[in-house]
């Protein structure tokens, strides 16, 4: 492969239904292409935690994928409420979802660190009132 495939979603906020389906289609597109299925796995497992954080927190945002032929490099932007304290929400467990979300199996905190454990390369930033910028970059094998 010697072009960048670029695709681009819109992520709805609040909809649990089409929730992860940008994951899918990229999941998908990676598969299709013969991409190691354990990239294929990290890249899967980071980028729905940042799609779900945006349905969950940001009422949705938009989600962009470059495929290469040696990595992929996935931003997810939103113009949510933005993150405190980054380091406190890096931490395992900690989690700010209500409890109507909690009790849809969701928010267990476990989110930013599932995105950390699993790229190569992981940027979040944040700014209260403005929204979120999450970069996840995995090499393939």
């Amino acid at each position: 492969m010697s072009d960048v495939i670029h695709l681009e979603f819109d992520v709805a906020g609040n909809n649990f239904v089409s929730a992860g389906t940008a994951t899918n289609q990229v999941k998908d597109t990676l598969r299709n292409l013969g991409i190691p299925n354990q990239d294929v796995r990290r890249i899967a497992i980071a980028m729905y935690e940042a799609e779900i954080n945006m349905v969950i927190h940001a009422c949705g945002g938009k989600a962009t994928a470059d495929i290469y032929a040696d990595k992929i490099e996935v931003v997810l932007e939103d113009h949510g409420k933005g993150i405190e304290n980054i380091e406190l929400a890096m931490q395992p467990g900690w989690s700010t979802a209500s409890e109507d979300i909690r009790g849809l199996g969701f928010g267990a905190g476990m989110g930013l660190p599932n995105i950390k454990k699993y790229t190569d390369e992981f940027k979040i930033e944040s700014e209260v009132g403005k929204g979120t910028k999450v970069y996840l970059r995995v090499n393939f094998s």
